[in-house]
């Protein structure tokens, strides 16, 4: 690795994008070591919990070194890109090394004067970091005859001081082994699963212990019992008694076929989307009600919307009039647009709302919102369903359009399925699940005809909105879209 002084270097550490985020996947580098970077220019494209977001570099300078590679999950506060500020020129035979070959530990919150450069809001990085040095990989045996030396041992305890000597003939113990290397994240990993660090096989780059190492220990114990020959005693289990143990009834290790399956880690998106949607079936008390409804005058008025000039360029189509109908639903029964306070025991009721339409993406299920569109008129309406639905297509939905939802469609029709009972959106009272919209018998002024159908699903959350409110809100969006007018005389 070519040199690099403190004063000329700065390290560019993973920020936090969104809001509380932990990690982020680094998806692709636009620069690589000797190019020559400038201020606002962007370096890469990260994947968090929320969306695909570019990072921007905040200074000017000629790239050392790319921390990690592509494809790498990086936690918050890791340097991620080193840049040589100083305007010399990059080193010949700069290139990336495929993982760091050091850990860094967090910095220690600085004062005011201390020199912290804005990267993005609410996020700076300090003129320097701290680097633990690398690990060896030899490791010093416990009944050495000749004393460690200093700096050896200070090496093992990947600290810069020396702990006090012990008697060479003692036996090792946890107080003298070597620190196991450990991001903090992986750190709190095994404090939660109750995991001893020390008992860990690292496999990560110089003995840094991994987030997959820690789950991989923490299921050996339900492993154990199924092997046939019983592990080596080791200098933490010498004392314990060595009476022979039943195996009969232990469970067989779980086994899989590798032709036949594929496991595809969850992260991303998609983690994020399975955590908040376990949270909210389990912390909100969900309740679901269905109507059928003859949605035939919608359709023709959509039709002739598309040839209004006024509409010109515009995305219309049936979602355009489904989410006019539940605003004004919404007008008509303000208390449905709420959040409960579970922290302060407070129903807070908004003056606003956020509609938020559930899209599907090949990195999974967002929900971007359209803010203030109690506000729009139809055709802003239509301009920003068109901008939501485009970016997200895209994969280029921001964090910040995803935040602040207050109620949420997710149209179910365009697969051909005819309603669901939809899990809420965190944080937010309602959401209307719209099905497919068919040709269907119906009953019309006294006779039965074909005529346009779809079935409506609204769940809400049963601690804000009660049967009585969330069946007018329902009622309201059918009485809309059977008779269109509404929107005039409701509206």
């Amino acid at each position: 690795m070519t040199t690099m002084t403190e004063a000329s270097v700065r390290e560019f550490k993973m920020p936090d994008v969104g809001e509380g985020l932990t990690e982020a996947e680094i998806l692709k580098w636009y620069v690589q070591p000797g190019d020559t970077v400038t201020d606002g220019q962007v370096v890469c494209e990260v994947e968090t919990a929320k969306a695909a977001v570019e990072l921007p570099i905040p200074y000017d300078g000629v790239v050392r070194e790319l921390r990690f590679p592509e494809g790498t999950t990086v936690d918050v506060g890791m340097s991620i890109i080193a840049v040589d500020v100083s305007g010399g020129s990059a080193p010949a035979a700069a290139a990336p090394e495929p993982a760091p070959a050091v850990e860094e530990e967090p910095e220690e919150p600085k004062s005011q004067g201390s020199g912290r450069q804005p990267v993005l809001v609410g996020y700076g990085v300090a003129t320097s970091s701290t680097k633990r040095r690398p690990r060896k990989s030899a490791e010093i045996p416990a009944q050495e005859s000749a004393p460690v030396s200093a700096a050896v041992q200070a090496e093992l305890n990947g600290h810069g001081t020396i702990p006090e000597a012990a008697p060479v003939s003692a036996p090792a113990t946890a107080a003298d082994r070597p620190r196991p290397l450990a991001k903090p994240p992986v750190r709190k990993l095994a404090k939660d699963l109750g995991v001893d660090l020390a008992s860990v096989v690292p496999s990560g780059p110089d003995g840094i212990i991994t987030r997959e190492d820690v789950h991989a220990a923490a299921a050996a114990p339900a492993q154990a019992p199924a092997r046939p020959t019983a592990p080596q005693p080791t200098p933490a289990t010498a004392q314990v008694s060595t009476a022979p143990v039943t195996t009969a009834a232990a469970a067989p290790a779980a086994s899989y076929d590798a032709g036949r399956e594929t496991r595809i880690p969850v992260k991303g998106v998609r983690k994020a989307t399975a955590q908040a949607m376990v949270g909210s079936a389990f912390t909100a008390p969900h309740v679901t009600e269905f109507v059928t409804v003859d949605v035939t005058r919608t359709m023709k008025l959509v039709e002739e919307l598309k040839g209004d000039k006024d509409m010109q360029g515009l995305r219309v189509n049936p979602l355009l009039l489904i989410a006019k109908a539940l605003l004004v639903a919404i007008k008509r029964n303000p208390d449905v647009n709420a959040s409960w306070d579970e922290a302060n025991q407070e129903i807070v009721r908004k003056h606003y709302v956020n509609l938020g339409i559930a899209a599907a993406t090949p990195r999974g299920l967002i929900v971007p919102n359209i803010k203030d569109a109690h506000d729009k008129t139809l055709p802003q309406l239509a301009e920003a369903l068109g901008e939501l639905v485009a970016t997200a297509r895209e994969g280029r939905t921001s964090p910040a359009a995803m935040q602040g939802g207050t109620v949420t469609i997710t149209n179910v029709g365009v697969f051909g399925v005819d309603t669901g009972t939809p899990i809420l959106n965190p944080g937010e009272s309602a959401i209307l699940a719209v099905g497919a919209i068919k040709l269907q018998p119906w009953v019309h002024k006294g006779k039965v005809k074909p005529r346009q159908v779809t079935t409506l699903a609204l769940s809400f959350d049963h601690r804000l909105v009660d049967g009585e409110l969330g069946s007018k809100v329902l009622a309201d969006v059918a009485a809309v879209l059977e008779q269109p007018k509404r929107l005039i005389t409701w509206g």
